[in-house]
């Protein structure tokens, strides 16, 4: 059975201090879905998104913090000599929201 994606998932975050929590998403394929946490400019965590609608990353280290929603998109099971999945990945299906330390 393939799975069908019919219409792109979307997401509104919001950031409280340095909670951040989302809304309902639209277009929900039921896949993986992950807060992708970034210190100036490098991932430094994802988290589960889909039991949870907030999330507060515990790291306090000085920097820019962006922090977006994504969900898996799956293509195939086609993967490189490293193992990394080639066509099928995470996509970003909300906006980002940032914070400074």
């Amino acid at each position: 059975m393939d799975q069908k994606f019919e219409g792109t998932p979307k997401a509104e975050i919001s950031l409280e201090g340095r909670k951040v929590s989302r809304g309902e998403v639209t277009n929900d394929w039921g896949l993986r879905l992950q807060w992708l946490v970034k210190r100036d400019g490098k991932v430094i965590a994802n988290a589960a998104a889909r039991a949870e609608s907030r999330y507060e990353h515990p790291d306090k280290k000085p920097g820019k913090y962006e922090i977006v929603l994504q969900m898996w998109k799956y293509v195939n099971y086609k993967k490189n000599k490293q193992r990394e999945f080639i066509d099928s990945k995470f996509i970003d299906i909300s906006n980002t929201v940032t914070y400074t330390i």
